[in-house]
């Protein structure tokens, strides 16, 4: 990339998290999810931009590089550093049956019945219909736990949302990778039996990578040293454990850094005060920035045309959403449910799963990394955008009124 080319991708980047700064009292005022908000205006300023003939400097192709390998790192360990362990160890069980099984049947389910709805085996064949499903079944509850703190909802819940999208964004990830080489290479593709092993490799070789890496990072952290020293080792526990697995060792960079995150979480909760505050205030400033250019990036990549074009598409995709977390929260659950008999998920914890399994920034991630060379990229991006602003303007507005219910219920 050269110097001219950089420059207006500097100027743009900085641009948009000014207006991410701006963004969070304007979302308090106008009580719109602050997420929402950024993809109105990065809607709006790169339609002013590019119609008063300037140049955003953002290109499609760069666009894999810098979600996948800056920003996903830092969202999967940021939730993971700040999950609770404790809480997330008791509920593993059900955890991993809402993260794994039913992902998959999520996938499922919603690529079949986005290959069925838009019925174009030539222009969006089975691959590009289980490529959606894959990547619109990774869940981002950030709105629901929020509301469910702030309604004293119990603990349980928000550790099984928040738990369940720490791990099934894991799973989508990995799925949608194993999808995508197949979708690259069509004349590798294998059987289902070399599919499932390769899955299972690179999901336990990536935790693998993050337990090696994290015990590591726990040993320097333990070293005597300021905060801004064990800032420095996280940051390089984070990048090495992705870099390793992904890009080294051919297994999963998120899960690698998924575990990382708890293995460091841990330590942080039994660190110094001073050392567990500024991990935990660094890590949240890097999440809030790279969840803001996410939604800002989502923004400046929407068209009208998507939505001139693609309008029946994104509605089959967000009916495809909708009926596949239901058989999976409403019909699968009771399989989670026998995992922790003494404390079973009761009916209205299974309707604020279903209503708070959103679609957000793994989503977004996953959608803007496609390559261009696939012929139906922007038909799967359509879908995606579609179903982000469902989630953004429909369900997060709404999950507030839900938990009220479900608490007098109680």
């Amino acid at each position: 990339m050269t110097d001219s080319a950089l420059a207006p991708l500097v100027l743009t980047l900085m641009a948009m998290l000014l207006a991410a700064l701006l963004a969070r009292p304007l979302a308090r005022l106008t009580r719109l999810p602050f997420a929402a908000l950024l993809v109105l205006i990065g809607f709006v300023g790169s339609e002013v931009v590019v119609r008063s003939g300037g140049d955003t400097g953002l290109r499609a192709p760069l666009f894999h590089d810098l979600v996948f390998h800056v920003f996903l790192p830092v969202l999967i360990f940021e939730s993971a550093l700040n999950i609770d362990g404790r809480l997330l160890a008791k509920n593993l069980g059900a955890v991993l049956v809402l993260a794994i099984p039913i992902l998959l049947a999520s996938t499922l389910i919603t690529g079949s019945l986005v290959y069925f709805g838009i019925a174009h085996p030539t222009g969006f064949p089975w691959i590009a219909a289980l490529l959606t499903g894959a990547l619109l079944s990774a869940t981002d509850p950030v709105a629901a736990v929020s509301m469910a703190r702030e309604s004293g909802a119990p603990a349980r819940l928000t550790t099984l949302l928040e738990g369940e999208s720490l791990f099934n964004d894991a799973t989508a990830i990995v799925l949608f990778g194993i999808l995508l080489g197949l979708a690259l290479h069509p004349a590798e593709a294998a059987g289902a039996g070399p599919a499932v092993l390769q899955f299972l490799l690179m999901f336990g070789g990536g935790a693998l990578v993050g337990l090696l890496v994290g015990l590591v990072a726990v040993l320097f952290l333990r070293l005597p040293g300021d905060a801004t020293i064990h800032g420095l080792v996280s940051i390089i526990a984070v990048y090495c454990s992705f870099i390793l697995a992904e890009t080294v060792l051919h297994v999963s960079g998120v899960m690698a850094t998924l575990v990382l995150g708890l293995v460091v979480g841990r330590q942080m909760r039994a660190a110094e005060m001073e050392t567990g505050r500024f991990l935990g205030r660094f890590w949240a400033l890097s999440a809030f920035v790279a969840n803001a250019l996410l939604f800002l990036l989502m923004g400046v990549t929407i068209t009208l045309e998507m939505f001139e074009y693609r309008w029946l598409a994104m509605l089959i995709g967000i009916g495809g959403v909708l009926v596949a977390r239901a058989v999976g929260i409403f019909i699968l659950t009771p399989a989670a449910t026998r995992l922790t008999p003494d404390d079973p998920i009761d009916r209205p914890s299974q309707a604020v799963l279903f209503w708070g399994g959103q679609r957000g920034a793994v989503t977004l991630a996953l959608a803007l990394s496609l390559p261009t060379e696939l012929d139906y990229w922007w038909t799967i991006q359509s879908i995606a955008f579609g179903v982000v602003v469902f989630t953004l303007f429909v369900q997060a507005p709404t999950i507030g009124l839900l938990l009220k219910r479900v608490r007098r219920a109680a």
